[in-house]
């Protein structure tokens, strides 16, 4: 068996397991989402999905945010970790959209690559899940399950989604890096995982996962 044809049937578990792809971190749209995939980073989306609520009460878009200072937003995300970082990131990103781009998230990688506090994973989020644009965010889960499933050398976050890009069609990314966090959560884990009852893992695992 090709790597590429591991590949797609690996796709075709995962196709099995999650028909539907609901965008785990809650939003209503292109700014919301935004914020809270910059406020994810190092933290869990159900702690973000805890805080998002009352943080978009007072202000849902870039506007209200501004209206704000960096203390309070400080204050409101302070249960997710890095709160210093990320309320300047919110407050100063928040101040650019309104003065660069209308009030409006950018569409491209270029200009929200630009706005503090968003790196290439998490434009590439914003990219696919807001914009339906083909992006491959390789998030923690995806970049260790790309090594396990030996498609990645795992060398880099950067080398895995060059990987992954040339393995499945760009018509397939957006929904597969969905599906391969949701199997990572349950199936795949960092920690106690074992490779013989996991369902891709035991078809089409490293060998070294085995001694």
């Amino acid at each position: 068996m090709t790597k590429k044809e591991k590949a797609i049937a690996i796709a075709g578990i995962l196709e099995e397991l999650y028909p539907e792809t609901p965008i785990p971190l809650k939003h209503k749209d292109p700014y919301t989402l935004l914020i809270a995939v910059l406020l994810s980073a190092q933290s869990t989306d159900k702690k973000v999905n805890q805080i998002t609520p009352i943080l978009f009460a007072k202000a849902n878009n870039p506007y209200d945010m501004v209206k704000l200072s960096i203390d309070e937003i400080r204050e409101i995300i302070k249960p997710i970790g890095l709160s210093p970082q990320k309320s300047k990131a919110i407050y100063n990103l928040s101040k650019i959209l309104i003065e660069k781009h209308n009030g409006k998230v950018p569409d491209t990688f270029e200009d929200l690559e630009a706005l503090p506090g968003v790196g290439h994973k998490t434009a590439s989020v914003i990219m696919s899940q807001a914009f339906g644009y083909p992006a491959f965010p390789v998030d923690t889960h995806i970049h260790r399950l790309a090594y396990r499933w030996a498609l990645s050398t795992g060398k880099s976050v950067k080398k895995t989604e060059e990987d992954l890009k040339r393995l499945y069609p760009a018509e397939m990314w957006n929904k597969l890096h969905l599906q391969i966090i949701y199997f990572g959560r349950e199936y795949c884990p960092a920690r106690g995982h074992d490779p013989e009852k996991c369902p891709i893992c035991s078809k089409y695992g490293r060998k070294s996962l085995f001694k």
